[in-house]
């Protein structure tokens, strides 16, 4: 299966000035296989060493970290000489062997020929456990469960792919719509686990897919007790098992008091924090002002928390496929839930939108998600019904009077009066959308 990240980690092998990379993303969401893929795919030879399988890893970096000793002692392990030019060095799950991450940094001074990935599951917890770290002397990326591309590129569309990024601001044509709006309904039910869309792929069967959700499910609340502290285990279960009655309300903003009865900020930030930097859990905050940068107008006491994936929120919500298949209306307000946990997903593949934020006014106005482009600030829409009218966008507009705003909807493409409708199985375009309406207002002598 192809995964779009894969080109990063070529640009990344190419560049002049490498340093060593750390491969980020929550559990089974295909670090491993990436990587392994990226060895056999771009070099000649690939060490990998799991240090979670390994016990006895700590012993070889727990003396000199000099690379020439570490690269020594990898050799005899490997049974064959590491080529600095031509092997690519795997270090999985990284975080079990801390002192493994501080070599990062004598690699990046004494020995930068060398091509060294890590990958980890835990690493932001790692961190907050006060983890020597190499500041500045490693690269990030991040893998995020497969996106709406990827899972149609599973699915071997690429020629789809290619007429939503080659059409211009119009209509799609409605044989289109139709396809794009099938696979649209698969994504929501199957999302993007890699055990689970391969499920799919090779079954077609949707009760296949949801018995390896179920085991992802399970895995991650054993990984609760075997990696959380005690102390924090019940209330990592409590927050992770609010998720979809706190996505359920019409007002999503992150209640306490919906984890357990007087229940307040200070008892439960710790455990917040550990599934926030497990992966687990998206957190978007709410801005009190559209101004650059949003940073600076972040609410941090108000904010959404969000699935990692929506295949596995709608499993955790106990909703059968074919309640989604079939359109049945008491599902209308979940639809909702849903719907923005989709968008988020697609945002946070985007990278010049990683950082996104919502809106709401000393009223009852909301903005789902504001992000920026460049000099811009984008209010960005979501309507999972049918009725696209918007008192919020409405106020927005009146009152910030940005120069464009998105609404993400079913409804077709749609370009007019500075609002951009993209449909939600296009949302992966959105970027070439955005600077085709920027350069176009260039030329009819606007300023961006």
């Amino acid at each position: 299966m192809k995964r779009l990240l894969f080109k990063e980690l070529k640009k990344w092998k190419d560049s002049k000035v490498r340093l060593p990379l750390i491969l980020k993303g929550a559990r089974q969401v295909g670090k491993t296989w990436l990587l392994k893929e990226f060895g056999k795919t771009c070099f000649k030879d690939v060490f990998y060493i799991n240090f979670e399988q390994t016990s006895d890893m700590n012993d070889v970096f727990a003396g000199d970290i000099q690379p020439q000793r570490i690269i020594d002692y990898l050799t005899a392990i490997h049974g064959k000489k590491i080529d600095a030019h031509n092997t690519l060095i795997i270090f999985d799950e990284v975080q079990e062997v801390p002192r493994a991450l501080s070599s990062l940094k004598s690699f990046a001074e004494q020995a930068p020929e060398y091509t060294i990935c890590c990958a980890g599951s835990l690493l932001g917890i790692a961190l907050h456990q006060n983890t020597s770290f190499p500041v500045g002397k490693v690269e990030f990326l991040t893998l995020q469960p497969f996106s709406f591309e990827e899972f149609l590129l599973a699915n071997n569309e690429q020629e789809l792919i290619d007429f939503i990024k080659n059409y211009t601001l119009h209509n799609f044509p409605i044989s289109i719509y139709n396809k794009l709006t099938d696979y649209l309904k698969q994504y929501f039910i199957i999302g993007g686990m890699p055990s689970a869309v391969l499920a799919w792929i090779n079954t077609r069967d949707y009760a296949e897919v949801e018995k390896k959700q179920k085991e992802i499910l399970m895995a991650y609340e054993q990984d609760f007790s075997k990696h959380a502290p005690k102390n924090l285990v019940p209330k990592i279960r409590h927050i992770w098992n609010s998720i979809p009655s706190q996505l359920a309300k019409e007002n999503k903003k992150f209640i306490y008091g919906l984890i357990k009865e007087r229940a307040r900020a200070r008892e439960y930030e710790d455990a917040l924090l550990w599934l926030f930097d497990s992966g687990l859990i998206r957190n978007v905050s709410r801005i009190t002002k559209p101004s650059l940068p949003l940073k600076s107008y972040e609410d941090l006491k108000s904010f959404k928390i969000y699935h990692l994936d929506i295949g596995l929120l709608r499993t955790m919500s106990e909703l059968s496929p074919k309640v989604i298949i079939e359109k049945v209306k008491i599902f209308e307000e979940f639809k909702g839930a849903l719907t923005e946990q989709f968008v988020l997903q697609e945002l946070s593949v985007i990278t010049e939108c990683q950082n996104v934020y919502y809106w709401k006014s000393d009223a009852t106005a909301e903005i789902d998600f504001i992000l920026s482009y460049f000099t811009n600030v984008l209010p960005v829409e979501v309507k999972a019904s049918e009725n696209l009218q918007s008192k919020s966008l409405k106020l927005y507009r009146e009152k910030f009077h940005p120069k464009l705003s998105v609404r993400i909807s079913l409804s077709n493409l749609e370009y007019n009066n500075d609002l951009l409708n993209v449909p939600l199985y296009a949302l992966f375009n959105l970027l070439n959308y955005i600077e085709t309406i920027f350069k176009n207002s260039i030329k009819d002598g606007k300023q961006k």
